[in-house]
């Protein structure tokens, strides 16, 4: 069976946008990066929400002649996996390998774990959120940034408990630190 992966980059105070909506104090320099690729390179689906799709489908069209390696690696790896929206709102998608399901089913995404043949990821605190309450979500990818946005989007829903067991923590020389972690509860 698949595992269903929730990857986020997060400030310390654990938010994934500020008041104004803005995240680029998260932008990751290469290093950063470079282990966000290395987390998405053996994801077959990503499962979006239509905002966090939104910004991501830039990935489908940009020209990555002139851009470092690991921006190209990055639009590959986006570009060969499979995508699912959920959205009432959204009438097409831009991206190839793309469709739109109109309500996010647990049910349904328990089922695509079991028949992928590869992991899946979680885009956007939101829908990411509902999984994490209907317990559908294996593991944690927080690259946790070196500033406090002081509010905005959360991360993590705020009311939500679960037990983790923690896989791995790396630090990187910008001040990121990554924190891997599998929910056991």
């Amino acid at each position: 069976m698949a595992k269903l992966i929730y990857s986020a980059i997060t400030s310390l105070d654990g938010y994934v946008a500020d008041r104004d909506g803005r995240f680029d104090w998260s932008i990751p320099d290469d290093e950063v990066h470079a282990a966000v690729n290395d987390v998405m390179r053996p994801i077959g689906t990503h499962l979006y929400g239509r905002r966090i799709y939104e910004v991501m489908v830039a990935w489908e069209t940009l020209d990555t002649t002139d851009e470092p390696a690991v921006i190209k690696d990055f639009a590959d790896i986006w570009r060969r996996a499979d995508k699912v929206v959920y959205s009432t709102t959204l009438q097409a998608v831009s991206s190839r390998r793309t469709r739109i399901e109109r309500h996010f089913d647990g049910g349904e995404v328990a089922q695509l774990k079991i028949r992928a043949d590869s992991d899946l990821v979680i885009g956007g605190p939101t829908l990411a959120g509902h999984a994490l309450e209907l317990e559908l979500v294996d593991e944690l990818h927080l690259f946790v940034s070196p500033v406090l946005a002081g509010g905005g989007i959360r991360a993590l829903p705020e009311d939500l408990g679960a037990s983790l067991s923690q896989i791995s923590e790396r630090g990187f020389g910008n001040g990121v630190v990554h924190a891997h972690f599998a929910v056991t509860g």
